[in-house]
């Protein structure tokens, strides 16, 4: 049976990875499209 530590810190680790992707990838998205738009006016 797994702990009431082991209930709180995975679930926790996973909302913190999944929040830090999700920054890191709009931060790409947002340098692409920025990229795509300075190419365009070129």
């Amino acid at each position: 049976m797994p702990t009431v530590e082991h209930v709180v810190f995975i679930p926790g680790v996973l909302l913190i990875g999944v929040f830090v992707g999700y920054m890191m990838g709009a931060k790409a998205v947002r340098d692409e499209v920025r990229r795509q738009r300075e190419a365009r006016k070129k």
